[in-house]
């Protein structure tokens, strides 16, 4: 099977575990800091500020971590923002009832956040033959599915068994624990980006109009997911007793259809190009949450959520290469940290848009989340000649006992 050759590779198994040890964090963070500031008495205004703080830090810092990673190298960078983002999250437990100290470290800790993911997508293609990238790229992706649900019930276990504070300790030593493992890995410390073009700039990987659009088309993506939160929060009060675990079911449902999508993606041979598996797969995606503004009775609606992951997942895989092709020479980690950043940014938009909508129609919700995902897809379909690179990049060498070098693959 694919995935097993995938995970024997030298490497592969202990670079995935530390960046979803390290990544962790990232899904224990809002339901953490509600449960400890709602502990210390906070209001909830306060507790929503303070998530949203987190959100726009990470969202700000995370290009910033990547081009540092560019010019720096992995191990430096990985492990000195793992310890910022540990203060950042020992303030937090420290003094959570202290407005300013939650905002922070609430800030710090997103700022701050390891850029565990960029770093990974830009070690796959030096750490696997190239006829495995796709199937790379896919477990990445299905793997991060992952976080979203094992992230919170984490965080309710160790809330039960012990306090939320200790939760924020955890997170903080989850996230130095990763990055110990990923930043000293042998690709790691050997992984160094090819020289930046003369003239980058402030831009960096921003001055490739294509990986743009990319990005553009894939915030789409992030808006839907927003808005499909929100919508089905509302939902499951409208039908409270008729859906069995509330919106956390269908949102669970919907992770697992990400999950089985990437694996599906990852496994089957693909002779389509990355672009034009990337629009078509947008408007999978875009199908599938069109299929919610129905409203239909809570089992379909429960059905129908796995169709809505089916396209997440796949979609991002097939980005992910498509970035690499794209983004300027010395800029890759930097042009993965922004398709973080974009995918959240477009979730905080999605959700803050359909929150305004849902109370007057929850239909209008769910035409706001498909909305979102169909505008991405009429951008990516509209730009997929832009999202072909005009030459086909060299294989990066490999590092020391990797594969490519291992079996004498050239190194162009």
């Amino acid at each position: 099977m694919r995935y097993l050759s995938l995970l024997r590779g030298p490497y592969v198994a202990r670079l995935l575990l530390g960046t979803l040890l390290g990544r962790l964090p990232a899904g224990m963070t809002a339901l953490v800091v509600a449960l400890a500031l709602r502990g210390a008495h906070a209001p909830y205004s306060r507790i929503g500020a303070v998530t949203a703080a987190y959100a726009v830090a990470a969202a700000l810092g995370g290009p910033v971590l990547g081009r540092l990673v560019d010019r720096a190298g992995q191990p430096r960078v990985l492990l000195a923002s793992a310890c910022a983002a540990g203060l950042g999250y020992a303030l937090l437990a420290v003094a959570p009832g202290d407005a300013a100290a939650a905002f922070a470290g609430a800030a710090l800790a997103g700022a701050a956040m390891p850029p565990l993911e960029p770093c990974l997508r830009a070690l796959w293609p030096h750490i696997v033959e190239e006829r495995e990238l796709d199937t790379a790229y896919a477990f990445d992706s299905a793997s991060q599915q992952l976080l979203y649900v094992v992230g919170p019930l984490a965080v309710a276990v160790v809330a039960a068994a012990a306090s939320p504070t200790a939760a924020l300790w955890i997170a903080a030593g989850l996230g130095l624990a990763g990055a110990l493992v990923v930043a000293t890995a042998a690709p790691a410390r050997a992984w160094t980006a090819p020289p930046r073009e003369a003239g980058a700039g402030l831009l960096g990987p921003l001055r490739s109009p294509g990986l743009v659009l990319l990005l553009v088309g894939l915030a789409g993506a992030g808006w839907a997911l927003g808005a499909q939160a929100v919508l089905y929060v509302a939902y499951a009060e409208e039908h409270r007793g008729g859906l069995p675990g509330g919106a956390g079911t269908l949102l669970a449902v919907a992770a697992s259809g990400g999950l089985v999508g990437a694996l599906v993606y990852g496994a089957a041979p693909w002779r389509a190009a990355p672009a034009t598996r990337t629009w078509v797969l947008a408007w999978v995606m875009a199908a599938g949450f069109a299929s919610l503004v129905p409203l239909p009775s809570p089992a379909v609606m429960t059905v129908l959520s796995f169709l809505t992951g089916l396209g997440l997942a796949p979609l991002l895989a097939a980005s992910f290469g498509l970035i690499g092709e794209l983004a300027p020479p010395g800029t890759a980690t930097e042009a993965f940290a922004w398709l973080v950043t974009v995918v959240s940014t477009g979730n905080a938009a999605g959700a803050a848009v359909s929150g305004v909508l849902v109370d007057g129609s929850l239909r209008a919700a769910a035409v706001c989340g498909a909305a979102g995902i169909g505008a991405g897809a009429l951008v990516l379909s509209a730009a997929r000649r832009r999202l072909v690179p005009p030459a086909v990049p060299a294989r990066p060498p490999a590092p020391h006992g990797a594969p490519g070098e291992a079996a004498g693959a050239p190194a162009h």
